[in-house]
């Protein structure tokens, strides 16, 4: 009997458990991290905000030049019969776009490569553990690394050019941290591994808009800081001015709205989190279970 515990994935028109699912070694998304994919949060049993998710993933796959040959109902239909193959309730969904294998061994052309779709699941992953957001991250600024600039690696198209987050990561985890922001060549704030960041200054929230993800996390941070009467600005900011922020905060699909208590030496909200930042946590939460934003998972 498969045993779907640990999670499914979809591939090839079957779903399997997660440990079955393979892709070529020869396969550009392999060689070459030639991939554009998204991530839709499933939370008690139900899809959050998903028509918005495959907008976003529909929109990487054109500036990518990708055609996986499914219309958005495949893709819908192949992500719902997945997770409910899997029996999770709630779930951390990709789904992937991968370029695939060139028609002739060896051929440089992308163009001449078998674009395909494959997804995967598993349950609910927190990028960072609910224990510790609760209390407030500890986050690490990076002096070494920076962001791959937008010029270079398209960062509106979710993908897998993870080499500056990695070795951020390092640094992080070498020195003590949770995790890690990096800065532009230019001494900007962008995003870190899997988030967006927002800086909150009296009733004014910030957050970068240029060589960042638009994250659809990032955009429910927005619409919920608005609802709560804040104003929102999206634009460059420099390190020096995050700095001088009164609280801090992370937005991802793996978790939702995350407040920051450390960057560095400098200490937000004497160390905790700030209340601002965790009433827009529990706030995210809410709206998680709204009808309004929900797909039922349906099989």
């Amino acid at each position: 009997m498969s045993d779907f515990s640990k999670g499914a994935a979809w591939i090839r028109g079957n779903v399997v458990p997660i440990a079955d699912a393979t892709i070529g070694v020869t396969d550009w998304a392999m060689t070459h991290s030639d991939v554009t994919y998204d991530v839709v949060p499933v939370w008690n049993n139900a899809f959050f905000r998903l028509p918005d998710y495959l907008d976003r993933f529909e929109a990487s796959m054109r500036t990518c030049r990708m055609n996986v040959g499914m219309s958005r109902e495949d893709i819908t239909d192949a992500l719902q019969a997945m997770v409910a193959k899997s029996g999770l309730t709630s779930a951390y969904v990709a789904m992937v776009a991968a370029r695939g294998t060139p028609l002739i061994p060896g051929n440089r052309d992308p163009r001449e490569c078998t674009n395909h779709f494959y997804a995967w699941c598993v349950p609910y992953i927190h990028v960072v553990k609910p224990e510790i957001a609760d209390k407030g991250v500890t986050v690490w600024l990076s002096e070494s690394t920076h962001r791959i600039p937008s010029n270079s690696v398209n960062s509106q198209a979710k993908n897998y050019h993870w080499g500056d987050f990695t070795a951020g990561l390092f640094e992080a985890k070498d020195q003590g941290y949770e995790t890690v922001i990096l800065p532009d060549h230019a001494g900007n704030i962008t995003e870190g591994p899997g988030f967006n960041l927002f800086a909150i200054f009296g009733q004014t929230v910030v957050t970068p808009d240029h060589n960042v993800l638009h994250g659809i996390t990032r955009r429910t941070a927005l619409e919920l800081a608005r609802a709560e009467g804040f104003e929102t600005v999206e634009r460059t900011l420099p390190v020096t001015e995050l700095m001088q922020a009164d609280e801090v905060l992370l937005t991802t699909s793996g978790g939702g709205i995350v407040p920051v208590a450390r960057i560095k030496d400098r200490l937000f909200s004497n160390g905790h989190a700030g209340p601002k930042a965790a009433h827009l946590r529990a706030r995210y939460f809410e709206l998680m279970n709204d009808p309004a934003y929900r797909t039922p998972v349906t099989g």
